[in-house]
Protein backbone atom coordinates (compact mmCIF):
# COMPACT_ATOMS: atom_id res chain seq x y z
CA UNK A 1 0.00 0.00 0.00
CA UNK A 2 1.54 3.33 -1.34
CA UNK A 3 1.41 5.99 1.44
CA UNK A 4 0.44 9.57 -0.29
CA UNK A 5 1.23 12.78 1.04
CA UNK A 6 -1.62 15.51 1.71
CA UNK A 7 0.19 17.97 -0.50
CA UNK A 8 -0.16 15.39 -3.19
CA UNK A 9 -4.70 15.25 -3.18
CA UNK A 10 -6.08 18.07 -4.77
CA UNK A 11 -8.42 20.42 -2.53
CA UNK A 12 -11.80 20.66 -2.89
CA UNK A 13 -11.49 24.46 -3.01
CA UNK A 14 -9.94 24.19 -6.70
CA UNK A 15 -12.97 23.57 -8.01
CA UNK A 16 -14.44 26.57 -6.81
CA UNK A 17 -11.62 28.72 -7.08
CA UNK A 18 -10.54 27.99 -10.87
CA UNK A 19 -13.84 26.73 -12.15
CA UNK A 20 -16.14 28.94 -14.47
CA UNK A 21 -19.31 28.04 -13.26
CA UNK A 22 -18.50 30.05 -10.16
CA UNK A 23 -19.35 34.02 -9.64
CA UNK A 24 -15.96 36.01 -9.52
CA UNK A 25 -16.22 36.89 -5.86
CA UNK A 26 -16.59 33.04 -4.45
CA UNK A 27 -13.49 32.45 -6.80
CA UNK A 28 -11.57 34.94 -5.15
CA UNK A 29 -12.64 33.77 -1.82
CA UNK A 30 -11.90 30.23 -2.30
CA UNK A 31 -8.33 31.47 -4.05
CA UNK A 32 -8.06 33.65 -0.65
CA UNK A 33 -8.96 30.29 1.25
CA UNK A 34 -6.11 28.33 -0.58
CA UNK A 35 -3.57 30.46 0.38
CA UNK A 36 -4.27 30.51 4.01
CA UNK A 37 -4.31 26.82 3.75
CA UNK A 38 -1.14 26.60 2.17
CA UNK A 39 0.60 29.05 4.85
CA UNK A 40 -0.46 27.40 7.59
CA UNK A 41 0.53 23.92 6.05
CA UNK A 42 4.22 24.90 5.50
CA UNK A 43 3.90 26.79 8.90
CA UNK A 44 3.55 24.23 10.69
CA UNK A 45 6.45 22.21 8.41
CA UNK A 46 8.50 24.64 9.34
CA UNK A 47 9.08 23.07 12.66
CA UNK A 48 10.02 19.86 11.22
CA UNK A 49 12.57 20.68 8.54
CA UNK A 50 16.26 21.04 9.59
CA UNK A 51 18.58 24.07 9.99
CA UNK A 52 14.96 26.24 10.02
CA UNK A 53 12.67 26.23 6.83
CA UNK A 54 11.07 30.16 7.56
Amino acid sequence: MTNTQPSAHIPALWAAAYGPRHAPAVRFAARCLLRVRAFARELALADHVPFGGY
